[in-house]
């Protein structure tokens, strides 16, 4: 069943990411098949304006009483990371009553603090990853995903990654004839295609002193023909082992996962400004072929080279403009 929808604000709230679920969820689309929703929005106190984080408040009509008998219990985002008790223990009834809980991005937090995140599936902004691991070590979570479905526990990445969440749980209710009127509507695609790896700068170790900074400048410079550790351990006046085991201590990585990095990111700068087909992004990079680049990119970014130029490609969107 997916008919009555609480959408809880708390202190704080991320406007957009409450709107995700608003638009999901709260505009009639009977007219064109859709089944109707009733949607609650439900803060800690029915009429007490609840604060943004953007200078304006939301006056939720109901109270915590509002998510008691909902089908789902979707949880906006906010900076908050410690709640009233009367909130958590709210969300604990709903889930034991049988609803299914969602969080857009921070919103996470809030179930972590319910104690509801333990031993169970979930995700956050990745910038957020860190800190829900630190404060609820309990919980299992995936940075690289847009969303993850754990039965009725929903959890979505940054921001637009609440759409995916909501427009998901549309099609696991009510199929995906249903989602695709409404992503009609929101003028979204109805499922997205990789994860939010791709938004991630990756970031690349450097050298911790001068030592063997001009041999990774040269690298860099360089990076389109074939590098091995001999090569550059020559390069750097030193053996094989002296050469990997002295690249280590100073950047923290290996050889061949540093320079892994410094290619796959060249490769993003040629896929977001530049016309090259695949296997000349891959030969400019250094992978020498589409394939190994497809291999490598996948496994750093999380998408392939096309997707990824499709989504973060500079004159796709000054085109569209």
């Amino acid at each position: 069943m997916l008919s009555t929808v609480a959408a809880l604000v708390l202190p704080e709230v991320s406007p957009f990411e409450f709107g995700t679920i608003c638009e999901v969820f709260g505009i009639d689309r009977t007219a064109e098949g859709v089944p109707p929703f009733e949607l609650r929005v439900c803060g800690p106190v029915a009429g007490e304006p609840v604060s943004s984080t953007v200078g304006m408040g939301v006056v939720p009509h109901h109270g915590l009483d509002g998510l008691r008998g909902a089908d789902l219990v979707a949880i906006a985002a906010t900076r908050l990371r410690t709640f009233p008790e009367p909130v958590l223990d709210a969300l604990r009834d709903a889930a034991a009553d049988g609803a299914t809980l969602l969080s857009v991005c921070s919103g996470a937090f809030v179930l972590g603090a319910a104690g509801l995140l333990d031993g169970r599936h979930c995700t956050t902004h990745w910038m957020n990853v860190d800190e829900l691991r630190e404060l609820h070590p309990q919980a299992l979570i995936d940075p690289d995903v847009l969303f993850v479905d754990d039965g009725n526990i929903i959890t979505s990445a940054g921001t637009a990654a609440g759409i995916d969440a909501c427009l998901h749980l549309v099609r696991r209710e009510l199929g995906s004839g249903i989602v695709n009127v409404i992503a009609r509507r929101m003028v979204v695609p109805p499922q997205r295609d990789g994860g939010q790896r791709q938004y991630v700068e990756q970031p690349v170790p450097r050298c911790s002193s001068d030592g063997l900074a001009p041999v990774l400048d040269w690298v860099l410079e360089h990076l389109e023909i074939e590098h091995t550790v001999t090569d550059l351990a020559r390069r750097a006046r030193m053996s094989d082992r002296s050469f990997a085991r002295r690249f280590v201590a100073e950047t923290g990585t290996t050889p061949h996962r540093w320079l892994t990095l410094q290619r796959v990111q060249r490769a993003q700068r040629l896929l977001e400004d530049t016309d090259l087909g695949i296997d000349e992004v891959a030969e400019s990079s250094g992978f020498g072929s589409g394939a190994l680049l497809r291999h490598h990119f996948r496994k750093v970014v999380g998408v392939a080279p096309a997707d990824y130029r499709r989504t973060f490609t500079v004159r796709a969107a000054v085109a569209g403009s």
